[in-house]
């Protein structure tokens, strides 16, 4: 019955429409992974010899363990915003004699292979052989190992259940900022007594049996929380919530595109998956906090016109990047209403300078750090309002990944929109102010290089009209493909 499965989700994946897209984006895709993965693989090969030169009165095995609660933290972090939870469409095997518990099993299968199952291994795996190589001993390496496989599966079937939990989340984020607060404090070293744990798991090879029998746990877990909701009536059913009406008259000022702004506000409020990217998009605004605290990056300018996209645009970079995904569900309704094209799209643009305007003024205590970086962050929000706005409305015809708004990575919906294509759309909007930067930067001076970032900005602002055109004439274009892409249900 797996192998039936397999061949069904290869027909589904090879015949959906986003298997057609460009060969660019399959080529970056598969250069990422090479990428990240050779890169994890040469960090793994040379950590010992890194910690050992670094730290040389203590053993490099326990310097890891030191710090493996942090990894694991980071990496359930990474896996609730970018890992794409299994997608399976089980009503057509609802009416079929196949087993449900074979289904959930196949399912929690698939999570098994995700890239970020296979990453953390490409470090320890070569750590773990360098560290056989060193003449450690060969059990206490090998149950090591199998408890950092273990550990590792175990993060990936924590990911299904928080993922149906925000709170859990910021549980886990709070956790992680507590820890890493009183570690650089000198407040409590939290490594200390979780290394501890680590190392004697290392001493005493037995003890690698807790985390396999925590895995299995957690799957018994996943698999228990599925079953209940797998049901034909479960899958079909719609709850009816009551709809608290907010009063929006005030945006009627905006005249034609006042009518989708409201939308975009309700879908904002009423719904899960954007609130989760609002909150993260107010995460964005500390991003500078990494760079501007930083000497280093004082010699390297460029990398601060870097920084300064992401402190006003995160909610750009987050809520732009899945336009028109957010309509997905009514997408197919609203374009068969008389509505000109170019009025949706502006009406997406509204919304993300206004997003862009309020990070920039939530951005003033970066004044602390200098006029010079404050005019950085000002020349960036600039060039997110005049020219990455367009970049990502224009990447929206790449993107035809549907979301589901109110339900959040659930076992048996398409829920995180997230694809390759983004990361294609991604890079203009940090290589080009950094390059219009460097060059006046180098030729001129610090000054020069803000100015043309900004000037960059101001053209496109000027231009508008004209861009919109252009983009407009894309939508048209792929309307229907885009119409298409939407009614799958992967």
């Amino acid at each position: 019955m797996f192998k039936r499965f397999i061949s069904l989700e290869w027909k589904q994946f090879r015949r959906a429409s986003y298997f057609q897209k460009g060969l660019a984006i399959k080529i970056l895709l598969f250069l990422a992974v090479l990428y990240f993965g050779g890169a994890a693989i040469m960090l793994g090969v040379g950590l010992f010899f890194i910690l050992k030169k670094a730290i040389p009165t203590v053993d490099p095995i326990q310097t890891v363990n030191n710090f493996l609660i942090y990894w694991f933290l980071f990496d359930l972090l990474i896996r609730y915003f970018m890992q794409q939870l299994p997608v399976m469409n089980i009503k057509p095997l609802m009416t079929i004699p196949i087993k449900r518990s074979t289904v959930i099993h196949f399912l929690l299968g698939k999570t098994s292979i995700s890239f970020f199952n296979f990453l953390p291994l490409f470090i320890f795996l070569p750590f773990s052989i360098v560290l056989l190589f060193q003449g450690y001993p060969v059990i206490n390496v090998l149950c090591w190992f199998v408890a950092m496989v273990a550990l590792t599966l175990s993060n990936n079937f924590i990911n299904f259940l928080i993922n149906k939990d925000n709170k859990a989340f910021y549980g886990i984020l709070t956790v992680l900022v507590v820890f890493v607060a009183l570690e650089v404090k000198g407040v409590f070293k939290v490594s200390q007594p979780i290394g501890q744990a680590f190392n004697f798991l290392y001493n005493n090879p037995y003890v690698a049996i807790l985390p396999i029998l925590l895995e299995v746990g957690l799957y018994r877990l996943n698999f228990s929380f599925i079953k209940k909701g797998f049901y034909l009536d479960g899958a079909i059913s719609k709850k009816v919530k009551e709809v608290n009406a907010t009063d929006l008259s005030w945006m009627n000022r905006f005249g034609a595109v006042a009518p989708f702004l409201k939308n975009d506000i309700k879908l904002i409020w009423r719904n899960v998956r954007p609130r989760q990217v609002m909150f993260m998009s107010f995460i964005f605004l500390f991003y500078g906090v990494i760079f501007y605290t930083q000497e280093v990056y004082r010699d390297m300018p460029a990398m601060l016109a870097f920084a300064s996209m992401f402190v006003t645009g995160g909610f750009l970079m987050t809520f732009g990047q899945l336009v028109p995904s957010w309509d997905s569900e009514y997408y197919k309704m609203l374009m068969s209403q008389n509505i000109p094209y170019k009025t949706y799209l502006q009406s997406k643009w509204y919304l993300m300078v206004f997003a862009v305007i309020l990070s920039f003024i939530l951005s003033t205590p970066y004044i602390y750090f200098g006029w010079d970086i404050y005019g950085m962050i000002a020349a960036g929000a600039v060039f997110n309002i005049g020219l990455n706005s367009f970049i990502t409305l224009y990447g929206g015809v790449l993107n035809r990944v549907p979301v589901e708004l109110n339900a959040k990575a659930k076992a048996f919906s398409n829920t995180n929109g997230f694809n390759p294509t983004q990361l294609l759309i991604a890079l203009p909007k940090f290589a080009l102010p950094m390059l219009l930067f460097y060059i006046p930067y180098k030729l001129i001076s610090y000054e020069a290089g803000i100015i043309a970032i900004a000037i960059g900005g101001v053209l496109g602002i000027i231009f508008r009209n004209y861009i919109f055109n252009i983009i407009e004439s894309v939508y048209q274009k792929g309307k229907y493909k885009t119409i298409a892409a939407f009614s799958e249900k992967k």
